[in-house]
């Protein structure tokens, strides 16, 4: 849906708040470009906004992955602890 901006209103609204007229149509021009672009894009930029579905997609991969990385170090961890003790239960060399 387009954007539509009255530039004629905008300057004399402008004017009627004492900007000179040649200021006036400047920031009202510049105004009008700045909304014709925004609508251009307005189409493309919505690929890259995240919806509440993306988000919860993301949270549900990203707590998969903690408990994976937590799963693997629990099993190193418990592999350190298993050597330590059975490196301590061996005879020492006389």
């Amino acid at each position: 849906m387009a954007a539509t901006f009255d530039t004629l209103a905008a300057v004399e609204a402008l004017e009627a708040a004492g900007v000179k007229p040649e200021h006036a149509k400047a920031h009202a021009t510049q105004l009008r470009a700045a909304i014709d672009s925004a609508s251009a894009t307005a189409g493309t930029d919505r690929e890259y906004l995240a919806t509440k579905a993306d988000l919860a997609t993301l949270e549900t991969r990203l707590t998969w992955r903690m408990v994976g990385i937590m799963v693997g170090l629990l099993a190193a961890q418990g592999a350190l602890i298993v050597g330590l003790v059975v490196g301590l239960l061996q005879p020492l060399p006389q």
